[in-house]
């Protein structure tokens, strides 16, 4: 009879994997964070998808609370970016579930009929109250934000509570939109700066691709002393291990997986906690429906599992490139540096070993371009770029070798 059991992995976006592996070192330097003051540094988490920069933002959250810090958070979508004003009401709503409770007066009731005592009702520091003293404080926007904190601490500093920390996922939607006169992701750096250098205990955490920290000593060249970045990159080998063994461990599965199965997921996860999570799940789940189907003896490979992983992680981007585009990412592939930093000229010297007709300089710097639009690229700070998805020099490799011509001989 076949054991029941439950996958113990998790693959999606953002969704906590049932062992952290790791990040002891960022949670550390977090917890340090806290006990500024006043507040001089804030924090950016940044790295490529399938770090689990959002993962280890949510572990941050009781670390804060535990230390009486407030905690507000949520995805920067672009509807909240399009303006001065969409940023200032995004902060407004997260600010008033943490201080709804606050009473700052009372209000008369007056009763209909006969005279007796009127009745007084709270008045609690709400979204409306908030959105009253932004809307009533003269000025411009910054004026009228820095206000809402000014009022926030005031009523907060009293109680026990240490401060505030503002966390913000996907932040590298923030930008500002010089052609309708709008500066959201300046008003977010100079408020902050504002209200700190007036020693109120409200810190801010970005989090986001790597292209957010650029874009924000772009917008305010003081962004650059203002924030610690904490890049993520993948986990060791060790940790690795840990990531694939311990939820079998801990769950009590009466399968898993053997030694090869393992040195193989260390080797094509490359580290990266989503490619983990990806394919021990997908691998369970195959082992599962096998055994539900009545498979005696059910068989499950890394390699078909990886397959799937090019379909759904790589193939959505890869599909949308054009061919010229696809043979530029071919050479980059080739490159021993592809998956860290590359140039220009690295691409150009390698095209005229491995193609026909090579690229120039300037034809490359246009090609990656549009890449970067599409997601595919990004561009450093120090004029190098690199991949924007983990791992998608191996996905290219197997792709051209899935394309080449059998070198086999033709038999007559």
């Amino acid at each position: 009879m076949a054991v029941q059991f439950t996958n113990p992995f998790r693959a999606g976006a953002g969704h906590p994997p049932p062992y952290l592996a790791g990040r002891e070192q960022e949670k550390r330097e977090f917890g340090e964070s806290l006990n500024q003051s006043p507040i001089t540094t804030n924090l950016v988490l940044t790295g490529l998808r399938g770090v689990g920069k959002t993962v280890l933002l949510e572990t941050f959250k009781p670390i804060a609370i535990q230390r009486k810090w407030l905690w507000a958070g949520t995805d920067l979508s672009e509807a909240a970016t399009v303006s001065e004003d969409s940023i200032a009401i995004r902060i407004l709503a997260d600010l008033a579930p943490l201080l709804s409770g606050v009473v700052i007066g009372s209000t008369e009731v007056k009763r209909i009929g006969f005279l007796q005592p009127e009745d007084k009702i709270p008045v609690h520091l709400d979204f409306a109250v908030l959105k009253h003293v932004y809307d009533t404080t003269p000025g411009l926007t910054s004026d009228k934000l820095k206000a809402i904190f000014d009022l926030a601490w005031s009523c907060l500093k009293s109680t026990q509570c240490q401060g505030i920390v503002l966390a913000y996922d996907e932040a590298q939607n923030l930008s500002d939109q010089a052609a309708t006169q709008q500066y959201p992701l300046s008003l977010l750096l100079d408020v902050f700066q504002s209200i700190q250098k007036k020693g109120l205990p409200i810190m801010l955490v970005l989090t986001g691709l790597p292209t957010l920290f650029p874009k924000l000593v772009d917008a305010r060249t003081f962004a650059e002393r203002m924030f610690h970045v904490m890049t993520l990159g993948r986990l060791t080998e060790a940790e690795t291990r840990e990531a694939i063994t311990k939820p079998v461990e801990k769950n009590n599965c009466p399968v898993k997986f053997n030694d090869v199965a393992v040195c193989q997921i260390v080797k094509h996860s490359g580290g990266y906690p989503y490619f983990i999570q990806f394919l021990c799940r997908e691998m369970f789940d195959s082992y599962l429906q096998q055994q539900a189907s009545g498979e005696a003896k059910p068989f499950v490979t890394v390699a078909q599992t990886v397959r799937k992983l090019d379909t759904d992680f790589f193939s959505g981007r890869w599909n949308k490139v054009t061919d010229r585009q696809r043979e530029l990412l071919a050479v980059i592939a080739e490159l021993p540096n592809c998956d860290e930093e590359f140039t220009v000229q690295e691409i150009v010297e390698t095209s005229k070993k491995k193609l026909a007709k090579p690229f120039s300089s300037s034809h490359v710097n246009q090609i990656l371009s549009k890449m970067a639009d599409g997601g595919l690229v990004y561009k450093n700070r120090h004029g190098r770029y690199s991949f924007a998805m983990p791992l998608l020099g191996d996905f290219i490799r197997r792709v051209q070798s899935e394309a080449a011509p059998s070198t086999e001989a033709t038999k007559p």
